[in-house]
This record gives C-alpha cells, structure tokens and sequence, in this order.
C-alpha cells in the first residue's frame, strides 16, 4: 500500500503552485460548508446535513460524502454533526433491512424510503474506519472504528437479523439494491476494499481482498474497451442491466467510476487495462460532445447531461489512471483534462450539491490530498 502522507499531486507535476492549489482547496470547503453557495446546514442541536439541492432531500450518498470531506479536511466538529444526524434519522433499527441505513430522508428527519442504497453503507464504513485512524475512538456512536465494523458485518451476514446482504458472497460483487442480483460499476470501490481487508473484523478480511480483486476484473468488463463508457447499472457479466429503470447508459452515476479508477491507482497502483480504459474514455469524451448522453458504445441518445460538472471533475480524476495508458497520446490527452478541470469552476443552482462533491473529490485526488488512513 502506498505511503498516504506522501501522495504524489498531479496538479504540481503538471505545473500549479502549492500556493494556489491550497487556496483552491480551502474555497472548495468554504463553498460546501460555509458559503452562499453551501449545501451543509447545521441544527441548534448541534446535529448537520447535507441537502441534495436537485431532489431536496438528504441521501445516505451525500451524507457519507460529506463526513469524507470532514476527514480529509481534518474537521472532527463537522464529522460528528453528521454522524448523530445519520444515526438519528436514518440507521434503521428494526425489519428485513435493520443495521442499514434508510438511502432517503426528509431534511426534517421524516424517512422517503425504507431502504438502503449500498453506496452509502460502504462510504459510511470507510469514513467510519479513517476517522478511527485519524481521531481515535471515544465513546458510543463515536468509538468509529467499532462501528465501521458493524456496517460492514451488517453488509454481509444477514443470517441472524434477516433481508439481504449487500454483496453476492459468491462472486463478492456489490449489488445495486440489496435484493437483487447486479450492480452498479460506480459501486465498485477496490480501493476501499484494501482497507476494509485491513480493518474490518479477522473473519471478513479475506471476503474484502476478493471483492477488491473481483471488483477490478468486473471495471475491466463493465467499461468499453473502444469508449471507456459504462453503464449505470450493469449485470455481473459487465453488460447493461436493461429493465424499467431506464439506466444502462453512461449517466449521471456512471460518472464515478472513472474517478474511483483513479483513486484506486492513486493508492494501490495502475491496473493497465483500467488505465487504457480511462484512457479511452478521456478521447472519446474530447472529440464527442459532451452535452449529449451516450449507450456505452457511443452512440447518441435522446438524453442530455445533467451534471457537465461533474463530468469534468471526474474525467479529470480519471487522469491519475489515464496517463499511464499504453494508448497513443494519453499522457498529453490527461493534462488536458486537468487543465480543463482546473479551469472549471465549481456549481451554482439547483444541481450543486453532486456535481460539487464530484468536484472535492476530483481536487483531493489530483492534489495528492485524498488520503488513506
């Protein structure tokens, strides 16, 4: 595992100054958090949330995003205000889903769904487990570490309590919903697999170094060899899942898997046939246009793309996989990406708050500043 103190910055190598990616960065948490354009509210009990601003809801999604954030930006106060929030509102405490998180929430704490989005368990688990390394435990819902644990116990040993684990334990692929058998490829985080191999209970740890090897092989199907495109949900084969939910083209939640191929190579090394892919998908991207919603094999649909920023930010993480593709042109192809994303600037209006946690995220990656703890 690399050394997470010491993480390279592709912005420095690509010639931005120390100085003015720092001064980025602190305007990314200011614009999150502090604001006119902040998407984080606190309440007089002390608790905090973070709003979808596009569906005026709270989501287990931006919930884990945000204590993420808190993480790396080392801001304990903020972290805990979304954790008693969390475990206020949304842990679910009895029925076929209990010890999951309900995906769904009214900013009021009123629960729009009784189910879970398996993203969220998963970056809850991970946020859980650095805090612990980073702050150390107390006492409670804060002794982090034992709760990471018990996500990830919960997510999958449902053989006591009921309902239905979040991987299939035989091929160890994380499913979309929990009842059901495909997946999502922006699901598959290998690089938090590592550490969950690492931390999470002795039983489970040779479950996680499989599912992050088994992850890796599933990216490599579920993303074109020609476009680098991917579904948003997606069979265990890798091909389109193709139902009613209308969601096996490259749209808004496919975004994120070219980014987590970044982080993944960021942390753990390069994977050559991800990196063709992301490499792949950066060229296809630069010579389509990009307003327009794509089926994996590039071609056109009726569609328009909702989060363009969101676009660029994770194309651009992309890049820490991309430049060391095999493909002709792909280190110069990467720069440009970056440089597009550098220039970028972050979202206002109704559909901030994903694009602009795409966009954090792409920024701590390419500055050397997502950790791992």
């Amino acid at each position: 595992m690399s050394d997470d103190t010491s993480l390279k910055s592709l912005f420095e190598d690509y010639g931005y100054s120390k100085a003015e990616v720092g001064e980025r960065k602190a305007q990314i948490w200011h614009d999150i958090f502090e604001g006119s354009n902040k998407f984080y509210y606190q309440n007089s009990d002390g608790t905090g949330y973070v709003m979808d601003t596009g569906n005026n809801d709270v989501r287990t999604e931006g919930m884990s995003y945000a204590m993420m954030l808190a993480v790396q930006y080392d801001r304990q106060d903020i972290f805990d205000s979304l954790w008693q929030w969390v475990m206020r509102y949304m842990y679910m405490t009895e029925g076929p889903n209990v010890h999951y998180f309900a995906w769904s929430v009214n900013p009021t704490g009123t629960p729009n769904a009784d189910g879970p989005a398996p993203d969220g368990e998963e970056w809850f688990a991970m946020d859980l487990l650095f805090a612990q390394s980073r702050w150390g435990n107390r006492e409670g819902i804060f002794n982090y570490g034992e709760w990471g644990r018990a996500i990830l116990k919960a997510c999958l040993h449902r053989e006591d309590i009921g309902g239905f684990p979040m991987w299939n334990l035989e091929n160890h692929l994380i499913k979309f919903i929990p009842e059901v058998e495909w997946s999502d490829p922006s699901y598959h985080l290998p690089h938090f697999y590592e550490v969950f191999a690492r931390d999470s209970n002795g039983e489970d740890r040779e479950f996680w170094k499989q599912a992050a090897e088994s992850s890796r092989d599933y990216l490599v199907l579920a993303c074109d060899v020609e476009t680098g495109l991917n579904p948003e949900y997606a069979n265990y084969d890798g091909s389109p899942h193709i139902d009613e939910r209308d969601h096996w083209h490259f749209f808004s939640d496919a975004y994120r898997t070219a980014a987590n191929i970044g982080l993944d190579t960021l942390w753990n090394g390069s994977l050559p046939e991800l990196s063709n892919r992301t490499s792949a998908l950066q060229e296809f991207l630069e010579t389509h246009d990009s307003s327009v919603v794509y089926d994996i094999h590039g071609n056109p649909t009726q569609e328009h793309v909702l989060h363009p920023v969101g676009l660029i930010a994770t194309t651009a993480q992309a890049s820490l996989a991309a430049r060391l593709s095999t493909r002709e042109g792909s280190d110069q192809r990467a720069r440009r990406w970056v440089a597009k994303f550098w220039s970028t600037p972050l979202r206002t209006g109704d559909r901030r708050y994903y694009d602009n946690f795409l966009y954090a995220f792409a920024f701590l990656a390419l500055s050397g500043n997502f950790r791992r703890y």
